[in-house]
């Protein structure tokens, strides 16, 4: 199984159970590839998660569309 790195079970620590869904399959991708960080757009009504070759690997970078 793979392990989250700290930083992002910290970025998961208290968010809705939605955004849980939504971003940790990518967090995931992430930390097995270990190559790239992760992007999560902020919409009005919901999140899209991404894996963003400018983002250090073990960063989550919110931002809005």
């Amino acid at each position: 199984m793979i392990q989250l790195p700290a930083s992002y079970q910290d970025y998961l620590a208290g968010k809705s159970e939605s955004l849980i869904n939504t971003v940790r399959p990518v967090l995931m991708q992430s930390a097995a590839d270990k190559l790239h960080g992760v992007r999560v757009v902020v919409h009005p009504h919901d999140h899209q998660a991404h894996l963003d070759d400018t983002i250090p690997f073990g960063t989550v970078i919110e931002d809005i569309d």
